[in-house]
């Protein structure tokens, strides 16, 4: 058995001393401890969730509308796990069980209370899924406006969800994508476990990297989306190499206890080439699986494989080879018309760090709660960063034998010097970084179990104070950079209606504009209307749109095409959040076309403003008879 399987928190090598010291802790309180948090987090929550006032959202989303139990549950949630990691080596489902409940305390009330699907991305993608079961087939190099031509391109997760629908007879993905979260974080966890595991033989190393994992991913990835699904095939296909390609005669001195950090775990077993070989050809159907879903997960792959090839111990490069392969002919195959624009723009952002790692397209996000969330997330990734760092300076044995994990969290952020991937490029380097750089966070606030006499008691008297305030600042802030902008994520079934009656009304063909397509229902039937969303440019053209938006928009509808106007709440509360206008920009919009002599108002209710474009008339006969022509 690995050493600190057997091993109590604090305790020195084997299970001997395991044995000696769990007969000196004090076993009716200790073991009260780790499981009574458990149901009386759980009470407090499932009291909480009814309670939970989502219907009238403001600047700060979610954050001022959770009851003070709500919080109390993760809070109580939070010390019975820090208590179960005192019996983690030997009851290591105790602080399993504690990770489950977490996950589904913070991302499944939006499941269980939203009438609606959360999130106006995972309504898009819930259009593309009907139109395939619709259509029932893909059209690759069919041009379609908005960008929408690329989920014809990578129809992998579009194909699978379908295939779903249809298998168990449910009405469409809209049945179960606010519950992707959850599932998302539940097909994650047992990744992360094993891919830690290969790293420690320490159970509280592995269950507070999969802890701070948790609390750290608050990018909103997770949502029924290709990233979302291949991220999870990406960590399974990073597991399995780092546990199977391993190549003979690479792991030197790592294989000796007397040189490694206590709660490292040797290297794994080395691997014949034939082995290796194998391995490819098993992993090949992952690799096509990520790269039939989404665009920037396999360079991900490719530059995480690479980064690995820097060592000797997993220097394969036929497996990178492999999956450089399969992105290659996916990229010239299928997904060839947005690749070719790709490379067009490419050189147009190749090297322009600055802009590339600033995140969103447009302005700074106006309103004290996008404020809020926007210093949130530095202070998080600062905060990792600094915990992550201090590992591997005090524990540089720990970070040698884990030297393929702090390698996976810097191989992305090169990538940020290529594209900013739509503003996005930020988030996504932080989110492929993360497994490793949890895993260094978590042992900067879990010390060794083998220290002893004076060592021993430091580290446990840091322990006690550092762990708990760790995860605890990181609790405080995930809850502002996931909730905070909530009121952008829900809209109620009204405007949901009025969005999908809206376009209802429009001819086949027509332009439908919004201010953003950060709204449920955006892309209702998209393949029968061209879009134009537009607040989504630079701020200097935001700037022009706000002297006249009448004649702005007006300039730009091509002639006799129909045209309409399309403005919801939740397009107001995302163009604040995403900067797009300054501040009040988005009622003064609203106001000028309401009085533009370009549009006329077709619907205008609480929950959404339609308006319709008017031509010019062309001809004296088209004139209305008190106009001179």
């Amino acid at each position: 058995m690995a050493q600190h399987e057997m091993t109590a928190p604090g305790g020195a090598h084997g299970a001997p001393v395991a044995r000696e010291g769990a007969r000196r802790l004090p076993v009716g309180p200790v073991r009260l401890l780790t499981w009574l948090p458990l149901p009386a987090g759980a009470a407090l929550w499932a009291w909480s969730l009814p309670r939970i006032r989502f219907h009238d959202m403001g600047d700060f989303g979610l954050l001022d509308r959770f009851p003070v139990a709500f919080y109390a549950a993760l809070a109580v949630l939070t010390v019975g796990f820090v208590a179960s990691l005192r019996r983690a080596g030997t009851a290591p489902w105790w602080p399993c069980a504690y990770s489950l409940g977490m996950l589904f305390a913070l991302k499944a009330p939006t499941a269980l209370l939203y009438d609606t699907v959360r999130y106006a991305w995972a309504s898009k993608h819930d259009a593309v899924i009907a139109r395939l079961l619709t259509e029932g087939t893909v059209h690759p190099h069919h041009q379609l406006n908005g960008g929408m031509s690329a989920y014809d391109q990578w129809p992998g997760f579009f194909s699978l969800n379908a295939a779903l629908i249809r298998a168990f007879g449910v009405h469409g993905a809209a049945v179960y994508t606010n519950w992707a979260p959850v599932i998302y974080g539940a097909l994650t966890l047992p990744v992360l476990v094993l891919l830690y595991r290969t790293f420690t033989d320490d159970w509280r190393l592995v269950w507070t990297a999969v802890w701070i994992f948790q609390l750290a991913n608050w990018v909103g990835q997770d949502y029924l989306s290709p990233q979302g699904f291949a991220y999870v095939l990406f960590l399974a296909v990073f597991a399995v190499v780092l546990r199977h390609f391993v190549r003979p005669g690479t792991a030197g001195p790592l294989r000796d206890r007397e040189v490694l950090d206590p709660a490292a775990a040797p290297v794994p077993p080395s691997t014949t080439w034939r082995q290796r070989a194998v391995g490819v050809v098993l992993l090949a159907p992952l690799i096509a699986a990520i790269n039939s879903a989404h665009q920037l997960t396999p360079v991900m792959l490719c530059v995480t494989l690479f980064a690995f090839c820097l060592t000797r111990r997993y220097r394969n490069i036929g497996l990178f080879v492999t999956a450089v392969a399969v992105m290659g002919v996916w990229d010239l195959t299928m997904g060839r018309p947005l690749f070719v624009d790709t490379m067009k723009t490419l050189s147009g952002q190749l090297g322009d760090l600055l802009s590339n790692a600033k995140p969103g397209i447009g302005g700074n996000p106006t309103g004290a709660g996008a404020e809020l969330v926007g210093l949130v997330n530095v202070v998080m990734v600062v905060s990792l960063g600094v915990l992550a760092v201090a590992a591997v300076l005090l524990r540089r044995r720990l970070a040698r034998s884990a030297l393929p994990l702090l390698l996976a969290a810097l191989a992305p952020a090169p990538l940020l010097a290529v594209n900013n991937y739509g503003g996005e490029m930020v988030f996504r380097v932080y989110l492929f970084g993360l497994p490793g750089s949890a895993f260094f966070a978590a042992a900067a606030l879990v010390p060794s179990a083998a220290y002893a006499g004076r060592a021993r008691r430091v580290a446990q008297r840091v322990m006690v104070v550092a762990l708990p305030a760790g995860v605890l600042v990181l609790l405080a802030g995930f809850l502002p950079s996931y909730y905070g902008k909530e009121a952008m994520q829900y809209a109620p079934p009204q405007e949901v209606s009025f969005v999908e009656r809206a376009y209802d009304r429009a001819p086949t063909g027509s332009l439908v504009m919004a201010a953003t397509g950060s709204f449920p229902g955006a892309y209702y039937h998209y393949n029968h209307y061209d879009h134009w969303f537009f607040t989504e440019q630079d701020a200097s053209a935001n700037r022009q749109l706000l002297k006249d938006p009448g004649d702005y928009l007006a300039e730009g509808i091509p002639a006799g095409c129909p045209a309409f106007v399309l403005l919801t709440p939740t397009q107001r509360d995302a163009v604040q959040g995403e900067g797009y206008l300054p501040p009040g920009g988005y009622d003064r919009l609203v106001a000028a076309l309401r009085a533009s002599p370009h549009f006329k108002v077709v619907e205008d209710t609480s929950h959404g403003l339609l308006l319709q474009h008017l031509p010019v008339p062309t001809t004296p006969e088209a004139l209305p008879p008190d106009v001179e022509p």
